[in-house]
């Protein structure tokens, strides 16, 4: 399976770990999370793999997240309309994403990345 790399291009962590990937020679196929965003099917299917609790897939540091007071709704909703929301519009979910055959990865930290290599 070749990685999925899921970005926003103008996210500062994104652009740092589209760099560390470029320095350890790790392909990847690169997926602009606005244009490209994940489906319900595809989410459903990574956040159940990833053995990550759901809320970690929100970026709770974004504006959208804090605009719609998703802090407080996320506690009443369902599963499955979390992944509806997160399919919604990209800019809710956490990133980069890194889909690879040796993990999800959410975000980026470096040491879990080293993973890869």
């Amino acid at each position: 399976m070749k990685n999925i790399f899921i970005e926003y291009p103008k996210c500062s962590t994104c652009k740092k770990a589209k760099k560390w990937l470029e320095e350890n020679n790790i392909e990847y196929l690169d997926r602009n999370i606005v244009e490209e965003t994940p489906t319900m099917q595809e989410l459903t299917k990574w956040i159940k793999n990833s053995n990550e609790d759901i809320k970690k897939w929100f970026n709770t540091s974004g504006l959208k997240y804090k605009e719609l007071n998703l802090k407080e709704k996320l506690l009443f909703m369902s599963d499955k309309e979390k992944i509806e929301l997160l399919a919604s519009d990209g800019m809710l979910i956490k990133r980069p994403v890194l889909i690879s055959d040796k993990g999800i990865f959410i975000g980026f930290k470096e040491e879990y990345w080293k993973k890869l290599i």
